[in-house]
């Protein structure tokens, strides 16, 4: 410790920023600078090294979120069999993904009686526990209803997605996202992540370049603040280069 310098010491920090998210490095550095306290206390380095080690950097939504294309939202959707409770089953959950943007906790909670099939409308309750009325798209109803008349177990809940084999349980969340997963391979799509989280983003990146507002979108998805929804924004390229202003000293491409 007697030799380290202040080069040494960012260069270690800012090396691991190549291969680590933020959330990691920062906890890096923060361990880094209780070495050094220690150190310092016992007299092994110098005081002021421990004013050397740099802030990392990161902002609230700086990264973009992760989403299919239209064509391979259908793909990842096609891979499911009908003709098995099984794949009835993942077939109702990755539309309720893909076609309204639900959470997995979303889905793996919906019960029968918060669908309302007269009127095409189902209600669900997101992390602030308000209840949500939601309509019900043709794709979306008839897959729920081909899987609860011909496939779902008879089981004493009234919770819709129920296991598959033995012994017959609700489903939980990371169950939603095991299904996005399994789809997504089955569909040979290679995802940057295979939760069901991604489905959700590929739902609200598709109604943006449907021309849905910002604030309808919000509404689907049940976001608390419009500013949640404004991360979309920032994939629909299209509507970018709309506004876009060029750089004066370089030709536009």
């Amino acid at each position: 410790p007697e030799h380290y310098t202040v080069k040494q010491l960012r260069g270690f920090v800012l090396d691991r920023t190549r291969d680590h998210k933020t959330s990691q490095v920062n906890t890096l550095v923060t361990v880094l600078r209780m070495f050094l306290r220690f150190l310092i206390t016992q007299g092994r380095c110098p005081p002021e090294l421990l004013v050397a080690i740099p802030n990392i950097a990161g902002w609230r939504r700086a990264s973009l979120p992760s989403y299919l294309r239209p064509e391979e939202v259908e793909r990842v959707i096609a891979t499911c069999d009908l003709a098995s409770a099984m794949g009835a089953r993942d077939r109702a959950v990755l539309l309720l993904l893909a076609r309204l943007g639900l959470r997995a906790g979303d889905v793996a909670a919906l019960q029968l009686h918060d669908i309302d099939w007269e009127r095409g409308l189902f209600q669900v309750a997101g992390k602030n526990r308000r209840q949500t009325v939601l309509p019900l798209p043709q794709d979306v109803g008839e897959a729920l209803l081909h899987y609860v008349v011909n496939h779902r177990p008879s089981v004493a809940t009234s919770h819709v997605f129920i296991t598959a084999v033995a012994p017959f349980v609700p489903f939980s969340r990371w169950m939603v996202s095991t299904i996005t997963a399994r789809a997504l391979r089955l569909a040979r799509i290679d995802a940057p992540s295979g939760g069901a989280r991604l489905l959700r983003h590929s739902a609200a990146t598709g109604m943006l370049r449907q021309g849905s507002s910002l604030e309808a979108i919000g509404t689907v998805l049940r976001h608390a603040s419009i500013e949640t929804t404004h991360i979309y924004t920032k994939v629909d390229i299209d509507l970018l280069d709309e506004v876009v202003v060029p750089w004066l000293e370089v030709e536009s491409c």
